[in-house]
């Protein structure tokens, strides 16, 4: 597996991505009063920091980019749900495609991201030892509910919310 490079040349390119932030800014809008958990940067590098603690407790070799790109993007159409009702992971995915394309990643790469973020709410992919199950997983726990005044009110089932802190 690589190191994290300090330069994390397509890191940066997505995160400064006119796409990318164009859609981010509309998910801020979208969520400026929404009480439950947002869509932002901080859940975002959430998800990517659990996955890479997954990735290396269970020595499953995918490599840091591939989880910080899948991370950052995996949320990145959940504006068009609010507008229209699509479902985030289909909107994300194409959203996501035209990024990674953009910032360097080669088809395979594009590939493997886009299935894990059209992935990313599919339960049957929690124990696959990939960037889909490590993106499931992660975005699962990366949820402070232990955490949340919101948390009586969520519609989150009982035994899907972090009571505890895990990672």
């Amino acid at each position: 597996m690589k190191k994290f490079s300090e330069n994390n040349k397509r890191i940066n390119e997505i995160l400064n991505h006119d796409l990318f932030l164009e859609n981010y800014h509309k998910i801020e809008e979208a969520e400026v009063d929404r009480r439950f958990c947002r869509h932002n940067m901080v859940h975002f590098l959430d998800v990517a920091r659990i996955a890479m603690i997954l990735n290396l407790q269970e020595q499953y070799g995918v490599e840091y980019e591939m989880i910080y790109a899948a991370a950052l993007l995996h949320d990145i159409g959940r504006y068009e749900q609010y507008a229209n009702g699509t479902p985030h992971e289909q909107a994300s995915a194409p959203i996501a495609t035209v990024i990674l394309r953009e910032c360097g990643f080669s088809n395979a790469e594009i590939e493997e991201i886009a299935a894990a973020i059209v992935e990313h709410r599919n339960p049957k992919v929690v124990d696959k030892d990939n960037l889909e199950g490590l993106l499931y997983r992660a975005d699962k726990m990366s949820r402070s509910c232990f955490a949340c005044a919101a948390e009586a009110e969520c519609d989150w089932k009982q035994n899907k919310k972090n009571l505890m802190l895990r990672y």
